[in-house]
């Protein structure tokens, strides 16, 4: 039996759930901004403690790896570092589109549709018109790998010319404005986002093949390099 913390701080959701053997028993989520340094630590004491069990009796921590924000991204994986470093457990990583490509699919079985006849994009805001974007079959196979994409109405023309394609994630509202007229090609999971829930079997997978991550050189996957503004508080330029 794996008992696993599942924490996803890669956008503005912070989730954190506690899963056995792939299955969530609790979760607890917000999607208050800029909350996640006050949160995460708080939502993993509720969840082990719903769950009924203690920090002890955990056996990996999971943590969704990027791409997306900088700071969420470096708040969660500091988090899970933490607990594994205290704990002396090991540390999973779960990249957020993978997870999110999971999530997607899940969806549509969860709605008994067929899922092969479909592509599945998650999406990441990464500002303006440009996405954290990858594309999947049904068997969660990469048909394009993870990228910083600009969207245009071209974008993934090549796509659609082999499946309609389903969006999902905070980045698909750019997409919907784009390809929305594309009759019986593009399809949008309104409300979609970053869950731990989404991770849970990905974790547990990875679990079992003890696929492990190095607690003290793990770092997330940013995609693109972190680029600090400037600041408008006078005597701070």
């Amino acid at each position: 039996m794996a008992v696993i913390l599942n924490i996803e701080t890669s956008t503005r959701v912070c989730s954190v759930s506690l899963a056995v053997n792939g299955v969530v028993k609790a979760i607890k989520e917000s999607r208050v901004k800029n909350s996640h340094a006050e949160q995460v630590t708080l939502f993993s004491e509720m969840v082990v403690e719903k769950a009924g069990f203690r920090f002890d009796q955990l056996d990996a921590i999971a943590i969704s790896k990027g791409p997306g924000s900088y700071t969420g991204l470096r708040i969660g994986v500091s988090t899970a570092k933490g607990y594994c470093f205290a704990l002396d457990k090991p540390l999973i990583s779960v990249g957020t589109l993978d997870a999110m490509a999971w999530g997607l699919v899940n969806a549509l079985r969860n709605k008994k549709q067929l899922l092969y006849g479909y592509y599945y994009c998650p999406m990441i805001d990464a500002r303006r018109m440009e996405v954290y974007d990858a594309i999947y079959d049904h068997e969660l196979n990469k048909v394009k790998e993870v990228n910083a994409t600009i969207l245009d109405k071209d974008t993934y023309n090549e796509y659609f010319a082999n499946r309609a394609i389903i969006f999902g994630g905070d980045g698909a509202e750019k997409a919907k404005e784009l390809y929305f007229r594309i009759k019986d090609k593009a399809y949008f999971l309104d409300g979609f986002e970053p869950s731990s829930m989404h991770m849970a079997k990905l974790a547990e997978q990875k679990f079992q093949n003890s696929d492990f991550e190095d607690v003290a050189y793990f770092e997330p996957y940013y995609l693109k390099e972190f680029v600090a503004g400037i600041s408008k508080v006078k005597g701070l330029r």
